[in-house]
């Protein structure tokens, strides 16, 4: 009889729990348009927007009792920005192990949901006039509250709002943009330029970073993420590779950016008041503290 043919040998699939894809630094990434605008696009409206759509719209159609507009901006945010960051993940052609990225993503999710509640009850507590220039103890209308268990209270509040939920939300967020920055490296011989659109989305890009490092006080997290971004240049320099198109918008948003940040810090060098609120050797004011104080 007939010997029966062999089957043709089996390609390798790549598992589905490991790195996806092979590492491929030979060709160079278009740059991501659609979705640098959109990530641009939603932060400002959904996390600088939230607080001024708060305060602006009519206080009737969000009783204090109840979510405000900004909640509701807040919570479009803590479903958009990890899929933007999924997606722009996906278009790396350098993809690392899933689990860094699954477990960065739960987490950024679960500091910026804290943050949700801490932030919309502090916001809330603006129209009780509460100053966001003050500490917690300083305000007046904490400073007479009775017990003064309930001083306790808002401090707890207060340290979920500005230091868990900061920590939680913007130590993944950064890591992830890392991640992402490693992969955006080609042979020099085919190095990309930023085009017309990425130059125009620098601007608004970076004025948000400043934003997002004062308001959320990391501005050591953001230098740190700053100087890996150089030192990463630096080590594949020597390996003959250079920046595409989206990595030199990241670096570029992240350098114009701190360059903001330096110009508000020598603003506001000399003022007492939020001298008081943010003592040490790292000032960085709030923009919502120089706005009760000043605006």
């Amino acid at each position: 009889p007939r010997a029966a043919p062999r089957p043709p040998p089996c390609p390798s699939v790549p598992s589905r729990h490991g790195a996806g894809k092979a590492e491929d630094t030979s060709r160079t990434s278009p740059f991501h348009l659609d979705l640098w605008f959109y990530f641009t696009l939603q932060n400002w409206v959904l996390d600088f927007g939230r607080p001024i759509a708060m305060l602006l719209l009519p206080l009737e159609w969000f009783p204090l009792n109840k979510p405000s507009a900004g909640d509701y901006f807040h919570m479009a945010y803590n479903v958009i920005t990890p899929f933007l960051l999924l997606k722009l993940i996906e278009r790396s052609p350098r993809v690392l192990p899933r689990s860094v990225l699954y477990v960065s993503i739960i987490t950024l999710v679960m500091g910026a949901s804290i943050h949700l509640v801490g932030d919309s009850v502090n916001h809330r507590l603006i129209f009780s006039g509460y100053q966001h220039h003050l500490s917690v103890r300083d305000n007046p209308i904490i400073r007479d509250l009775k017990p003064e268990t309930l001083i306790d209270s808002f401090e707890l509040l207060y340290y979920y709002d500005e230091y868990l939920g900061h920590s939680m939300w913007y130590i993944p967020f950064f890591l992830i943009l890392f991640i992402y920055f490693s992969g955006c490296f080609t042979p020099a011989a085919q190095r990309g330029r930023m085009p017309l659109a990425a130059l125009l989305l620098v601007g608004p890009s970076s004025l948000y970073y400043w934003y997002l490092v004062t308001e959320g006080q990391i501005f050591i997290l953001f230098l740190f993420t700053f100087f890996a971004m150089l030192a990463l240049v630096l080590h594949q320099r020597r390996k003959g590779l250079a920046l595409d198109s989206n990595g030199l918008f990241l670096l570029h948003s992240f350098l114009l950016g701190l360059l903001l940040i330096l110009a508000w810090v020598g603003c506001l060098w000399n003022d007492a008041t939020l001298r008081r609120k943010y003592p040490g050797v790292i000032y960085v004011p709030e923009p919502w503290a120089f706005y009760t104080l000043h605006l």
